[in-house]
């Protein structure tokens, strides 16, 4: 029998996709990276689209209505002013995201430089950046934030500088542990040989081969500096009144909590669930990036 030269084609053709079609099926079966992306997806777009969800100004007081309990007109009731709980939950959740997001950001850029000249170059430059990475692991995290925010005064702009001044070191010690193994790698070495200069070598050759670790890392730093600001915020030194915010939302219901329980513990539940979302978002992108699934 003469096999068809065009059928044989094309069975060629589909084996040589089966690689690729394979080393996407992951993607679509990790359960903790979908979950976690939905959850997270949902919070951005509530934070995202607040002025078309939330029914009321968050910020309107209206002293003859405060306190009321859970209605229609207010679906989880207002607070001791008069505002709408639900609006300033849902505006609350713009404020937190947008400062936890961005207060990564800048730690992130600044320990990945850090750690990769550290790991890089070795010697006296990674002497004195790991005995700066030493010195702020000595203390608590949240501990130092809030003495930074206490002595730069409270507001948003203190907090990104303080979460800034702190949380670095941990993206420098995760870059520099990379970096010392990446270095030792044929393709460094050949790019060294090649002639490309230093910066081109760690730019071009390390630095996109070694973030993923630190990317997955910043999944759960969001969460540590959404909690501390939803702490600074409880304690006085965070978002300044009259902006929504979930850690003031929680300090203000706390003296109704016999009463109005919702004041308190659905802005608590809401920065459990972005924790939960965050944290599943980062286990996702961990299994995703593993060594041995790159392999295949």
């Amino acid at each position: 029998m003469i096999a068809n030269p065009l059928a044989t084609r094309r069975r060629r053709l589909g084996r040589a996709r089966t690689p690729g079609l394979r080393a996407l099926t992951p993607w679509y079966r990790n359960a903790a990276l979908i979950s976690g992306m939905v959850i997270v997806g949902l919070l951005v777009l509530m934070a995202v689209f607040a002025p078309l969800l939330a029914p009321y100004d968050p910020l309107h007081q209206d002293l003859l209505g405060a306190l009321q309990s859970p209605s229609l007109a207010h679906p989880l009731g207002t607070d001791k002013l008069g505002r709408d709980v639900l609006s300033r939950l849902i505006y609350g959740a713009r404020v937190d995201l947008r400062v936890g997001f961005l207060a990564v950001l800048i730690p992130f850029v600044l320990g990945s430089f850090l750690g990769a000249l550290a790991g890089y170059f070795g010697g006296a430059v990674d002497s004195v950046v790991m005995r700066l990475v030493d010195i702020f692991f000595a203390f608590p995290f949240y501990v130092l934030v809030i003495a930074l925010v206490f002595v730069l005064g409270a507001g948003e702009r203190s907090i990104y500088l303080a979460i800034a001044a702190i949380a670095w070191v941990a993206y420098a010690k995760i870059v520099r542990g990379e970096v010392l193994v990446a270095k030792q790698s044929d393709y460094v070495t050949a790019a060294r040989l090649g002639g490309l200069s230093h910066a081109a070598v760690i730019r071009g050759h390390i630095l996109r081969n070694v973030l993923g670790q630190a990317v997955v890392y910043a999944m759960s730093d969001i969460v540590m500096d959404i909690l501390a600001i939803v702490t600074l915020g409880y304690i006085g030194l965070g978002i300044a009144p009259p902006t929504p915010d979930w850690g003031s939302m929680i300090a203000d219901g706390q003296e109704f909590l016999t009463t109005h329980w919702q004041l308190s513990t659905i802005p608590g539940v809401m920065v459990v669930i972005t924790g939960i979302g965050l944290s599943l978002l980062g286990d996702g992108l961990n299994d995703l990036m593993a060594p041995e699934r790159r392999k295949r």
